[in-house]
């Protein structure tokens, strides 16, 4: 089967930073499922593992940790389902990405891709899902008020992946006041059109801007990206007793700034779960499948921004290194081989 994979830790204009190569098709054991897959998404999760986690010797690995496809067989433990049955999912990062015309992924953590979506569409969303999910209702428990503070949540990285999601899940499915952090005029609009109630740019001074809409200190803040830049505005403006979760890599964190206020930091990294097999695995299943749900009934939609054409290792470069620059905005898709 074809596949795009890398062989070595390279800049993303390096020739061979990604390659197209042929691999054997894999075969559905246990609770697995053999995935044809008919489009797939670029994540930040991609080309860090790409900069930073190179294969051993001799060996290649093969990145993408967003598919939809179609089921073509099951293991003989899989009950969720069948051939012929159309699903979304993110993947793990401990095992051969979706990069590939077939790949195998635990039915567990699988969803029924949106009937109201092509596959295109439906690749743009699962990671994004189920890491702005697990981060607002797992882990900052956004439901579950902060006493005193204004039930609001600061969103940095609006118009990133996870956040144009966070917004939809933020606006549609709770009561908080959602204020989402852009730069750029395109990027505020794009929050705005998702549903953000404000818009303030993380290039200035967070507090402040905070300050100035008037609706209090917010109970909860989600970092999507610059956490370590951002914490020391993130500690003034947050509510005392606030929750602060975020999904990022900053070298260092001075969590000291957040001790006054007694606030609580939360990471959020969508892979623990099936990584450890956790007992709750099947939890990405059951909020993929309402992520579907929500889709289809209007509630949630695609945040795909751009196709960069069919699956092979020059539109993947293409896609690494837009993400790298840092002025994506949505979901950038590859669909078909």
């Amino acid at each position: 089967m074809r596949a795009v994979a890398f062989t070595q830790s390279l800049p993303i204009d390096a020739p061979d930073a990604l390659i197209d190569v042929e691999r054997p098709r894999p075969e559905p054991q246990g609770r697995d499922l053999l995935v044809e897959i008919k489009a797939v998404s670029v994540n930040p999760v991609d080309t860090k593992v790409r900069r930073n986690m190179p294969p051993a010797p001799g060996a290649m690995k093969v990145l993408g940790w967003d598919a939809a496809g179609v089921v073509v067989a099951a293991g003989p433990q899989a009950t969720l389902f069948k051939p012929g049955d159309a699903v979304f999912y993110a993947g793990a990062i401990d095992r051969d990405g979706t990069n590939a015309e077939f790949h195998l992924v635990d039915e567990r953590i699988v969803g029924p891709k949106p009937a109201s979506l092509d596959f295109a569409q439906a690749a743009a969303l699962p990671l994004t899902s189920i890491t702005a999910w697990e981060a607002m209702f797992d882990r900052l428990d956004v439901r579950r008020p902060v006493p005193g503070a204004a039930n609001a949540i600061l969103i940095v990285g609006g118009a990133g992946g996870v956040g144009s999601i966070a917004i939809q899940l933020a606006r549609q499915l709770t009561d908080l006041t959602v204020i989402a952090t852009a730069s750029r005029k395109e990027t505020q609009a794009w929050c705005r059109d998702l549903g953000a109630h404000h818009v303030i740019d993380h290039r200035k001074p967070l507090a402040a801007q905070v300050e100035t809409l008037g609706i209090g200190a917010p109970a909860f803040v989600f970092s999507t990206n610059d956490t370590g830049a951002h914490l020391p505005e993130i500690a003034a403006l947050i509510a005392p007793q606030g929750r602060v979760a975020l999904i990022d890599d900053p070298a260092g964190l001075d969590v000291m700034v957040l001790k006054r206020k007694s606030v609580s930091l939360h990471w959020e990294f969508m892979f623990t779960r099936p990584v450890f097999g956790t007992a709750d695995i099947d939890a990405q299943h059951a909020l993929l499948s309402e992520v579907s749900r929500l889709v289809d009934a209007g509630t949630v939609r695609t945040t795909l921004a751009e196709t960069f054409g069919t699956i092979n290792a020059a539109n993947l470069t293409r896609a690494h290194a837009l993400l790298e620059s840092g002025r994506a905005k949505g979901k950038i898709v590859l669909a078909g081989f």
